[in-house]
Order: C-alpha cells, then structure tokens, then sequence
C-alpha cells in the first residue's frame, strides 16, 4: 500500500512537473514569435467531445457533472488550429475543475457570426465554483498571476495558464473575456474566427 501510495505520489508529480516545463516553453516561444498557427482542417464538435472526455475521470472523482452543449447552428468543419483550441478547453476547463467543489461544469460552443467564408465562434466554459473577486479579476490574465497567493498554496499552479490561453487566443485573431463573482461561479469566453 506505501509503495503503491509513493508511486502515486511521484507520477502526479512528473505531471505536475511536466505541465509546468510544457507551460514555460509554450509561453517563451509565443514571446520569442516562434509559435506558429496552423490553418488546418478539423471537426470542433469531435474535439470538444475529445476534451470532455479526457476530463471525465477528474470531473468524477470530484462528483461534479460536466455538460457539453454544441449549438445546434455552429459548423462542424471548420478550418484553424485545433492543437491551440484543445490547449485553451484543457486550460479552462482544468481551471473549473480545480476551483469548483460541487455543482457543474459546462462548455457552450456557439457561432456568434456565420459568413460563406468565416464563422465567429465563441467557447464558453462556466462553472458553479469558488468565483473571482472582481478586484482581482483585472490581473488573471498576466504572467504568473493567481487571485492571491492562498490559490496557488490551496490549488497548486503556474499562474501561466491563463496568460497562454489570452495570447493564443489573440495569435488566433480573437480574444478572452471573464465574467465571475466570488462565490457564484465563473464565466470564460473566448471568441474565435475561424
């Protein structure tokens, strides 16, 4: 049982350690300009369902529920860069995970804006959690910034996360927003052209 116990203990913290490197590199190289975006065909509604899935496991063993709501009027096949997609949803979504203690998680995809030749779509993760005081709010989006130093010793993390997912949403042509109040949950959109 200890050694079962250790071995649990080193693996969770090879992760711990591996998202924290994958985290840096990402952020020196968006900083460097050698991030590049790929225009690649992709299914979004398949990729969602994919980072749904991935999170279940999580989402579980903290007896939370997740919904995945696609609108019915967004496309499916769409062209952009489904890798950086995938990294905003595990960002946003580990985020609410982490902060939320019980209630839900739900991610909405919608298209806000439906021309021949773009969409405009926006990814909403919402969660029943711990919420974010509006003075604090401001700086989420900054380097190694958390709501105050109690969350990285309560919750853990890098304070990077939300950072990368603001500038490989504005590398991708759109942008984040952020709507919470302590204590009611919060409410991330990011808004895509695609």
């Amino acid at each position: 049982n200890e050694q079962k116990e250790y071995a649990s203990t080193l693996f969770h913290s090879g992760q711990a350690l591996l998202t924290i490197i994958n985290d840096i590199l990402d952020f020196s190289k968006i900083e460097a300009g050698k991030l590049t975006i790929e225009k690649i065909p992709f299914n979004l509604q398949r990729l969602t369902e994919e980072v749904c899935d991935l999170l279940q496991a999580q989402v579980q063993s903290k007896g939370l529920e997740m919904v995945l709501c696609y609108h019915v009027s967004c496309p499916r096949l769409l062209i952009g860069d489904p890798n950086r997609i995938r990294q905003i949803l595990l960002n946003l979504l580990g985020n609410a995970i982490k902060f939320t203690n019980n209630g839900y998680i739900a991610l909405k995809i919608e298209a806000t804006t439906i021309t021949p030749a773009h969409v405009s779509v926006q990814l909403e993760v919402a969660d029943t959690g711990i919420g974010i005081p509006q003075d604090k709010q401001g700086k989420l989006f900054q380097l190694f910034s958390q709501a105050d130093a109690s969350t990285t010793r309560r919750f853990g993390g890098t304070g990077l996360g939300l950072a990368i997912c603001k500038r490989l949403a504005e590398l991708m042509g759109g942008h984040i927003s952020l709507n919470s109040k302590t204590g009611q949950g919060s409410q991330f959109r990011v808004e895509l052209p695609l």
